[in-house]
C-alpha cells in the first residue's frame, strides 16, 4: 500500500499485492466507495497467482479530498499516474459501476498502454441520463434527487442505498447482510462530500459512446438483469454492441452489487475470461 502524487498534487492511495512479475489485474471501484470494495476479488486473484492493484479515486477513500477534477478525464488521467508509478502497463483492467466507465475512458484516452483485455461489471456506459439521443435513460431529476439527498443527510443516504437497491436487499425474500451494508457506509463516509456530489454528474451525464468504439481489446461486459442502480436494458447490452470486441454476459436476478453478493460466480467468470 502507498500513495502516488499526480502532476496536479493529488495524492492517490493504492493497494499493490502479489508477485512483481505476475500478470497484473487493476481494479476500479464504484461511486462513492474505495479500493476496499474489491476485497473479495483481490484476495481471490492474488491467491490465483496474479498481482492485483486497486486505487481510491480522487476524493474517495484515503485519497486527497480535493474539491475539483471530479470528471472522467481526470479520473482516467489519475489511473494513468498510478499505472506509470507502479510500472503496470499491460494490466487487465476491471471496473464496477462508475469504475467501469473509468476503465473504458482510460483505455480510449490512453491507448499507448498495451492492455490485453478488460471487464466492466454493472457499469454506467454508454450513458445513464435520458436525452433525445438516449431515450432509454433515466430522467435527470433522478440524479438531481440523489444530489439533494446527499446534501440533506449524507450519512442516512449512505445507509439507505446499500440497505435497499444496491444489493437488492429490498427485494421480497432477500436477507440483508448488515456487515455488507455497514462496510458500504464506512467506505462512503471516508470520502469527500464534494467529490461524491460532483461524481453523480460524472457517472450519470458522461457519454461513453465514442470511448467504447475506440476500445479495440476484448472486453467482457457483465451485468445483472435486476440491477436497480444501472438498469440493464440501457447499459450492458448497448455497451457490448458499441465495443468492437465486446462480449455480453447477463446474470439473471443479480443486483448491482453482484461482485459482493455473488463473488464466487463473478470471480470464476473473470478468471475464465482472463485465461481465455
Amino acid at each position: 500500500m502507498g500513495y502516488v502524487t499526480t502532476s496536479e498534487g493529488v495524492d492517490l492511495f493504492y493497494k499493490d499485492w502479489g508477485p512483481r512479475d505476475a500478470q497484473v489485474v487493476f481494479f476500479h471501484h464504484g461511486w462513492p466507495l474505495s479500493a476496499d470494495d474489491w476485497d473479495a476479488q483481490m484476495l481471490y486473484f492474488v491467491a490465483q497467482g496474479y498481482r492485483v492493484v486497486a486505487h481510491d479515486r480522487r476524493g474517495h477513500g484515503r485519497s486527497s479530498q480535493v474539491w475539483d477534477g471530479h470528471d472522467m478525464d481526470h479520473y482516467a488521467d489519475d489511473v494513468a499516474a498510478v499505472v506509470k508509478h507502479l510500472g503496470v502497463q499491460g494490466a487487465i483492467h476491471v471496473g464496477h459501476s462508475t469504475g467501469g466507465g473509468e476503465v473504458i475512458h482510460y483505455l480510449a484516452r490512453h491507448p499507448d498502454d498495451p492492455v490485453p483485455k478488460a471487464a466492466i461489471i454493472a457499469a454506467v456506459p454508454p450513458l445513464m441520463v435520458k436525452t433525445e439521443s438516449n431515450p432509454g435513460g433515466l430522467p435527470k431529476a433522478v440524479f438531481d434527487d440523489l444530489q439533494a439527498q446527499l446534501k440533506a443527510n449524507r450519512a442516512q443516504f449512505y445507509h439507505d442505498i446499500p440497505a435497499g437497491p444496491f444489493y437488492g436487499y429490498n427485494r421480497p425474500g432477500a436477507k440483508a447482510d448488515q456487515g455488507v451494508i455497514l462496510n458500504w457506509w464506512r467506505q462512503g463516509m471516508m470520502g469527500c462530500a464534494q467529490a461524491h456530489y460532483d461524481g453523480i454528474v460524472a457517472f450519470s451525464q458522461t457519454d461513453f459512446s465514442e470511448s467504447l468504439k475506440q476500445v479495440k481489446v476484448p472486453v467482457l461486459v457483465m451485468h445483472g438483469d435486476d440491477d436497480q442502480i444501472v438498469p440493464y436494458a440501457n447499459s450492458g447490452p448497448l455497451s457490448a454492441k458499441l465495443l468492437p470486441k465486446g462480449t455480453l454476459k447477463t446474470y439473471a436476478g443479480f443486483p448491482h452489487g453482484m461482485p459482493t453478493t455473488h463473488a464466487e460466480v463473478i470471480n470464476a467468470d473473470l478468471l475464465a475470461f482472463f485465461r481465455s
